[in-house]
């Protein structure tokens, strides 16, 4: 089984903030593959389908980001997934708006999403998706900033943006990791 996790922060006040696209990309898998988020349970929400032959998994962990890692470590213990058919999809400041980095391991730098995970998987090694959203202008907090919404001359990027991951999430069921990082990273 694969695990496509997005992280965000559950409510109605997070939708479409810079924090939340990684809910987003699970939210345009969901409606794509026909897997439904109709489950709740392991701190998640969460539906299991199948696409292209693959049983999988999508979770969006409700425990808001700075706890993303309960959420995850619980679903991969239940259903006993192996860290290489795992993927985090989370939203990167490092990153320009429209700009997405798959890597196989790294450190969390200061995305709290990625330290919790991090913390409860003990280990750096497991496939993500890093979704740019820039840097905060001078003066504004980055708390502010990634709870903010994105500007309406970015929303179309944005919205590419997350179809371009959800595109990398369907070629990772066909093609080893390394090689859809190859593709997608040029």
């Amino acid at each position: 089984m694969k695990l496509i996790v997005g992280l965000g922060n559950p409510g109605k006040q997070y939708e479409n903030t810079r924090h939340n696209v990684g809910f987003e990309v699970i939210d345009e898998l969901s409606k794509r593959w026909d897997i439904p988020l109709n489950h709740t349970k392991f701190k998640g929400m969460y539906g299991i389908g199948h696409w292209k032959g693959q049983k999988v998994l999508l979770l969006k962990p409700l425990t808001y980001m700075n706890l993303s890692g309960e959420s995850i470590r619980a679903v991969i213990d239940y259903y006993q997934i192996d860290m290489e058919d795992v993927l985090i999809i989370y939203d990167d400041l490092d990153l320009p708006v429209g700009k997405i980095r798959l890597r196989q391991k790294g450190s969390p730098g200061g995305h709290n999403g990625i330290k919790s995970t991090v913390s409860h998987l003990g280990t750096q090694v497991f496939n993500r998706i890093r979704i740019g959203i820039d840097r905060p202008a001078a003066g504004m907090s980055v708390p502010d900033y990634v709870l903010g919404k994105f500007r309406p001359e970015e929303l179309a990027i944005v919205k590419e943006t997350v179809l371009k991951s959800a595109d990398a999430c369907e070629a990772w069921l066909d093609r080893p990791f390394l090689q859809v990082m190859n593709d997608y990273n040029s």
